[in-house]
């Protein structure tokens, strides 16, 4: 008797166990956008927050998050973990909910991909994301749809997109994160292309046109003031080939008296370095969205 009991307990427990929705997750989804200007589809991935499913009226501050020079969307979350390190820093209350996203501007040019976030010959990249991409987002998924809500950040050529488009839509980020950015090209570095038409060459011109140093180098006191509103914090390693790029940018938000925190850490030009800065990323833009 005692065992049909104990069978009947255990069984309704399951039925119990199995009734009770199962405890909220964060999650990552890759999804296609159908692009006019590009003429294209174009893929990016996004991570929503464990209470995007169980609280439908909250509304989420967003950050960009681009990715490198022959990657693509899915590296960040892949090569990155950006899902671990947010569900780690959410749970101990270092980085505040948000949407995260990443779209794909590269891909491997020995295929014929297209990289880059400016607009080039061909490649009106940085038009596709202001008009098509950043209000799909908005208005797809919950989001809060502010400057002071908003933020972007990147690695290597994203984290010189990621700059570049803080600087030149400053109306729209609250915060800009760098990470081993591709600031600027030397001028002589145009000239160094057999081909001055390969994919290559087009992206180094794009990056000498939209140099982010110069951009400050170069503002007058309306266009400090812009860049005063956003909240900057450049990142790269001591062995970091681009490391004399980003002190530059640097040294030029100094002398404009921009405001801009910057760290130099051990480390190169690589995904253990790029992971590890996201542990001071996620808060960093926590903190702006905040204010």
């Amino acid at each position: 008797m005692k065992r049909i009991e104990l069978l009947v307990l255990l069984l309704l427990a399951a039925l119990i166990s199995q009734a009770q929705p199962p405890y909220p997750q964060s999650r990552i989804e890759t999804k296609t956008i159908k692009s006019e200007v590009l003429s294209a589809d174009r893929e990016y991935t996004i991570f929503l927050p464990k209470s995007y499913d169980t609280d439908t009226s909250k509304k989420y501050p967003v950050l960009y998050l681009l990715h490198g020079m022959m990657q693509t969307n899915n590296d960040w979350f892949h090569r990155g973990y950006v899902k671990d390190v947010m569900d780690q820093l959410t749970a101990s209350g270092e980085a505040s909910e948000m949407i995260i996203v990443s779209p794909n501007a590269g891909g491997d040019m020995s295929k014929g991909h297209w990289n880059g976030y400016f607009d080039m010959p061909g490649w009106k990249y940085e038009t596709f994301f202001f008009t098509e991409f950043l209000p799909y987002i908005e208005k797809t998924y919950r989001a809060i749809g502010n400057k002071q809500s908003r933020a972007v950040a990147g690695l290597s050529m994203g984290g010189g997109g990621a700059t570049a488009y803080g600087q030149r839509h400053s109306d729209m980020f609250g915060a800009v994160y760098a990470m081993s950015a591709l600031m600027s090209i030397p001028e002589e570095g145009a000239h160094r292309f057999d081909d001055p038409n390969s994919l290559m060459a087009i992206l180094t011109r794009s990056v000498i046109e939209n140099s982010c140093v110069k951009y400050v180098e170069e503002a007058d006191e309306q266009r400090k003031a812009q860049l005063r509103t956003v909240a900057w914090f450049v990142d790269c390693g001591d062995d970091d080939f681009l490391l004399d790029r980003n002190i530059e940018l640097t040294q030029a938000m100094r002398k404009g008296f921009i405001p801009c925190e910057f760290r130099v850490r051990d480390g190169g030009h690589t995904w253990e370095y790029w992971h590890s800065a996201l542990y001071t990323c996620l808060p960093f833009v926590s903190r702006s969205f905040n204010k």
